[in-house]
């Protein structure tokens, strides 16, 4: 049961809906009348219904609809027991970014629009629910005493997308005053320690940018089959076991769930502006040359997406036009840092990082509980900087909202962070055999987890090192032991592209222990390119199938080039 609130006029109402099985309507109890329109491609089908009586100015009306889901709903995702990790209960999450919270509820299914929610979810009894709202108690359910029934409230309103359910064998810790840690039980103490910097990092973003309005602040490490990074449902936010940064899901808590983008073409007002926050949060953590190795990794990330869209395909405009284009077929990397790089560049123009800061904590005020467009953004920058308005002038703002390709200017990071990423990779570029005794176990020991990433990335980009080269780092720098995914990812792809034997089966542990796309894709098209396993890497993916996410396993065998009819009667 959900109910949430919906504006009504001229006695009938439209709701959004995909592959809903309507069975029945009521407004105040009275049978109405309703109809489903014409199936377009990816928005659905319209839900149209006509009140049974007059209405009048300031009536309340709750309007009942009876439903069922399809097994095929896009915001729902089924996982079976084998996809867990305790491979004993199946599990059910959903993930409403952008448009698919209509195949889960009828609703206006649009950033535009806020409202509030009550629910309750039965259970069976051996599971637990969770949602993107406050727990608001539960009960054993009075119509099968082998189901438990859990309570939800959000008082904060909030767009339909960030509707947000989960229902599996869960436990949870305690991990500050106001977060607890959600997961199976395999990995629920491994996720309290991950994340115990939460409060901290909540504490910080909120000096930043204001208080934090949404009560709770939990954390769901999903199975470790979900496909995707993280989602920052409000009071639970959905992440994978490999996530160590979470403070781009906490900035979301302002810049996305608080002021919401009004339509999808203004996206990057959520993410530019959340990386933004995220990049001050890591400043003030860490230090200001933490921020520009961050935007020099970002400027490089928007460069990729760039290069894989076209450099005049218009879904690189900061603002593109996504008339009759789902959202889905746009997203990538440029909202988040042509979002970023604009931001940084104004804050470079008008000031400084705090004089820019001031300015992103009064938009998120003057905005907070509404959804907002590039123009209201961009009046409310020249009003607040009236006395600079002269150089607010000067920014080409056509070249940077509405032009495909990189951004018109690059700005200029502080390279120190990074130059001794370089410098590192180099030497190991160049090196002689006879020089690999000059390498030092102090070279990775002076570096960030953040600078090893990077040490490795740019290896990554190289024709492959000689295997004498990557045992002698395995020596020096043990980078097998290891646990950060981020760290232990590139290091094995690298190793296997350098032909390293003893490597693979870790190499293909790692893309079957997690899920996680960006990981388990790159490690099987690695293996599969080492010609001598590339029976193995296939009989790995075949006999780990069933437990991967459909999306993950379906782009893998496309990778792997096996033929998924073929493959199911070997």
């Amino acid at each position: 049961t959900l109910t949430r609130e919906c504006q009504i006029s001229n006695f009938e109402s439209t709701l959004d809906s995909s592959d809903l099985s309507v069975v029945s309507v009521t407004a105040n109890g009275q049978p109405a009348r309703f109809s489903l329109g014409p199936k377009h491609s990816f928005k659905g089908t319209p839900l149209e219904i006509t009140l049974p009586f007059d209405l009048s100015r300031g009536q309340h009306v709750i309007v009942e609809v009876t439903y069922e889901t399809s097994p095929s709903a896009t915001a729902l995702q089924w996982l079976t027991p084998e996809q867990t990790a305790g491979k004993k209960h199946p599990y059910l999450f959903s993930q409403c970014q952008a448009h698919h919270c209509r195949s889960m509820i009828p609703c206006q299914d649009t950033p535009s629009i806020k409202h509030t929610y009550y629910a309750q979810v039965s259970v069976p009894k051996d599971l637990v629910a969770v949602m993107s709202a406050v727990r608001d108690g539960q009960e054993v359910d009075p119509q099968d005493s082998g189901r438990i029934i859990y309570r939800f409230r959000q008082t904060v309103p909030m767009p339909s997308y960030l509707i947000a359910i989960v229902a599996g064998a869960l436990e949870s810790r305690e991990i500050g005053p106001r977060t607890r840690v959600w997961s199976e039980k395999e990995f629920v103490d491994k996720a309290a320690f991950e994340f115990s910097e939460t409060e901290a990092m909540l504490k910080t973003a909120e000096e930043l940018a204001g208080p934090y309005v949404w009560g709770q602040y939990d954390v769901l490490v999903l199975p470790p089959s979900f496909p995707y990074g993280g989602m920052e449902n409000p009071c639970l936010t959905f992440a994978t076991p490999t996530v160590l940064v979470i403070a781009h899901e906490i900035s979301h808590s302002w810049t996305g769930n608080l002021v919401t983008n009004k339509t999808w073409e203004h996206f990057w007002l959520n993410e530019g502006h959340t990386v933004y926050l995220e990049r001050m949060i890591g400043r003030c953590l860490e230090s200001e040359q933490f921020r520009q190795f961050k935007a020099i990794g970002g400027w490089k990330d928007l460069q990729d997406s760039v290069n894989t869209f076209g450099a005049n395909n218009p879904l690189t405009n900061l603002v593109p036009s996504l008339q009759d284009v789902s959202p889905d077929d746009a997203f990538s990397s440029v909202p988040y840092e042509k979002g970023f790089a604009l931001l940084y560049y104004l804050e470079e123009q008008l000031g400084g990082p705090e004089v820019f800061m001031g300015f992103v904590k009064s938009y998120i005020q003057r905005f907070a509980y509404s959804s907002v467009t590039t123009e209201e953004w961009k009046n409310y920058l020249f009003a607040y900087f009236k006395d600079k308005v002269d150089i607010l002038n000067k920014v080409d703002w056509n070249a940077w909202m509405f032009t495909p390709g990189m951004p018109p200017v690059k700005p200029q990071y502080d390279t120190t962070m990074a130059d001794a990423c370089n410098a590192l990779s180099q030497k190991w570029l160049q090196a002689k055999d006879q020089d690999l005794n000059s390498f030092k176990r102090s070279d990775v020991k002076t570096l960030s987890s953040h600078q090893v990433i990077e040490f490795l990335s740019l290896l990554l980009q190289e024709d492959p090192l000689p295997l004498t080269h990557v045992k002698k780092m395995q020596e020096i720098y043990d980078l097998n032991a290891y646990m950060n995914a981020e760290i232990r990812f590139r290091w094995l792809r690298l190793c296997v592209r350098s032909r390293w034997e003893e490597a693979v089966p870790l190499a293909l542990k790692m893309a079957t222990d997690q899920g996680r796309m960006k990981f388990t894709r790159p490690l099987f098209r690695e293996v599969f390119n080492f010609e001598k396993f590339r029976d193995e890497a296939l009989r790995v993916f075949l006999a780990h199938r069933a437990g991967m996410h459909p999306v993950t396993s379906g782009l893998v065998s496309k990778d792997l080039k096996v033929d998924v009819s073929n493959a199911a009667s070997q």
